[in-house]
């Protein structure tokens, strides 16, 4: 919505390009391009003349190299000029200089990505990044894995989010099950193993709940820190769920008796 009209695209009958990159290059924050069996990325077209697209660094302000992941920063005609009555946040968001050649002002989109050959590529969010031990894993990436590793699981209706255990960053993973099914130990499992073959991480918390409850916006998407925040309260709507230090063969188990029994959710 800040970005009132566009911020890239391409030409009608023109196949956006396609990156493959390196995984393990990806999670320290390097753009290097890898072959097909890489993570691969769709790119979002060019911007117009008028406008001006800028990878920054998020924390130093720093203008990225071309082999660098940093976040969206966007100025031109089509940025909107604030929030309104919200000057605090409008400083903050729409009047962003770059730190080593001052230029500016930018808006910050809270969106990670790169560019290649002029064409944009978006990464994730970066209010969604989870770094754990130093690498960067994004949540969209987990919740594909978490989705296709049981047939009981609905497909992009999982969250996976990062909670701070003692002086640490640890994964939890919440997830829908499909309706009429019932989760049991094989699916908490599955998933854990999952994680750990695909990501090389180790879950603290998985936690299934009933299908429609997990937190999203009115135009579908997932607010991963509402989830986070329902699972650090214990507001979700659990059928199953596993701790790191769960006795083996006993994970908790919450049956919803309509679910479990075949009735109309």
């Amino acid at each position: 919505a800040e970005a009132s009209l566009i911020v890239s695209g391409g030409g009608k009958g023109i196949a956006p390009p396609t990156q493959y990159l390196d995984k393990g290059a990806l999670e320290q924050n390097r753009v290097v391009p890898a072959l097909e069996e890489g993570i691969s990325f769709i790119g979002c077209g060019e911007t117009l003349d008028a406008q001006q697209i800028a990878i920054a660094h998020p924390e130093s302000g720093r203008c990225c190299s071309v082999d660098e992941v940093g976040e969206i920063w966007v100025k031109g005609p089509s940025i909107a000029k604030g929030y309104w009555n919200r000057p605090r946040e409008t400083e903050e968001i729409f009047r962003a200089f770059l730190s080593d050649t001052g230029e500016g002002p930018f808006l910050r989109t809270g969106d990670l990505g790169f560019l290649r050959e002029g064409a944009l590529f978006v990464t994730g969010r970066l209010k969604d990044l989870i770094v754990i031990q130093g690498r960067n894993h994004y949540p969209q990436d987990i919740e594909l894995t978490v989705g296709r590793s049981a047939a009981i699981l609905r497909a992009g209706c999982g969250a996976a989010f990062s909670i701070e255990v003692g002086d640490e960053e640890r994964l939890v993973m919440v997830q829908e099950v499909d309706f009429r099914q019932k989760p049991d130990e094989k699916v908490l499992g599955a998933i854990r193993l999952a994680v750990a073959r695909q990501h090389e991480l180790e879950l603290y918390a998985v936690v299934l709940i009933r299908p429609g409850t997990l937190p999203k916006t009115s135009s579908g998407k997932i607010q991963r820190r509402l989830c986070r925040s329902k699972f650090l309260a214990d507001e979700l709507e659990k059928l199953a769920e596993w701790h790191a230090g769960a006795i083996p063969g006993m994970p908790f188990l919450k049956t919803a008796p309509e679910l479990l029994a075949g009735g109309a959710a």
